[in-house]
C-alpha cells in the first residue's frame, strides 16, 4: 500500500512530459471518486498527464494494466480499489491475488506502478483512507509512481 508521500515529496513540474494511467475499480463508486480525486491531483500537481480507465474490480486492474502494456505508452500506472471484508473467503481472494498480480507485473515489466487498492475490515477504514482530507490513499499512490519513474529515468539515465 503507498503511504501519504511524505518520504518522498514530489515538487511541482517534476513530471512535466510524463502520461500516466489510472486503473480505477468502480466497485463502490463513492470511494472510487474520492481516491480518483486524490490521484489525479498529484499527478497534476506534478505536471503529469493521465488518462482514467475503468475496470468492474480489483481483480480486473492487473489485467487492464498488462493491456495497457501492449497498447499505448505510459510512464507509469496506479491502481485504485477499495476491498471490503465480507461474510466469505472473497475478501482474501481478491485481496491478496489483486496485490499479487500487481506485485508480479511491476517487477517483470518494470513497471513504476502506485498500488492504491485499499483491502480493509469496513467502510469507516476506507473512508478513512480514501478521503483526501484524511490519509489520501488515491494521493499516496500517485506520488509512488511518480517516484518509480523518476527513479526509472534517473537509472536508466
Amino acid at each position: 500500500m503507498a503511504s501519504h508521500g511524505a518520504n518522498f515529496p514530489i515538487e511541482p513540474g517534476s513530471a512535466d512530459g510524463q502520461h500516466f494511467l489510472i486503473v480505477e475499480a468502480r466497485y463502490y463508486t463513492e470511494l472510487a471518486d474520492e481516491l480518483l480525486a486524490g490521484a489525479s491531483a498529484a499527478i497534476t500537481a506534478a505536471g503529469a498527464t493521465f488518462d482514467v480507465v475503468t475496470v468492474p474490480g480489483a481483480l480486473e486492474i492487473p489485467a487492464a494494466i498488462a493491456m495497457a502494456l501492449e497498447a499505448g505508452d505510459y510512464d507509469g500506472f496506479v491502481a485504485l480499489g477499495t476491498v471490503i471484508r465480507g461474510e466469505t473467503t472473497h475478501y482474501e481472494i481478491v485481496s491478496n491475488e489483486s496485490a499479487r498480480a500487481l506485485m508480479e507485473i511491476s517487477v517483470v515489466d518494470a513497471l513504476p506502478l502506485g498500488n492504491g487498492i485499499l483491502t480493509v475490515e469496513n467502510e469507516d477504514q476506507a473512508w478513512a483512507r480514501a478521503r483526501v482530507s484524511e490519509q489520501d490513499k488515491g494521493g499516496g499512490a500517485a506520488r509512488a509512481a511518480l517516484a518509480m519513474a523518476a527513479l526509472k529515468t534517473r537509472l536508466n539515465a
